[in-house]
């Protein structure tokens, strides 16, 4: 049985992460952070959840930007943060 895509996919634009050294907020706030999750219609680089303070999580809930990555080397993935589930 085959699977639908998922619909927020379609939010996915060609970005340029604003901060590739780090979790926009974080660097704000001299806040540690773990690994990071560009979002895939803005380019915002947020904390995952494993962090402190999640703002990965934050910005997609606040700006409704559903879909991230990881940007570890060979993690292909993209997750969605309204489905809790991989896209």
């Amino acid at each position: 049985m085959a699977t639908e895509p998922d619909p927020h996919l379609s939010m996915v634009r060609q970005v340029t992460p604003h901060t590739p050294e780090g979790c926009e907020e974080c660097l704000r706030l001299g806040s540690p952070w773990g690994h990071l999750r560009p979002c895939l219609t803005c380019g915002h680089v947020g904390c995952r959840d494993s962090s402190p303070l999640k703002h990965g999580r934050a910005h997609a809930h606040v700006e409704q930007h559903l879909i991230a990555e990881p940007v570890e080397p060979g993690e292909t993935w993209r997750w969605c943060y309204a489905h809790e589930a991989m896209a």
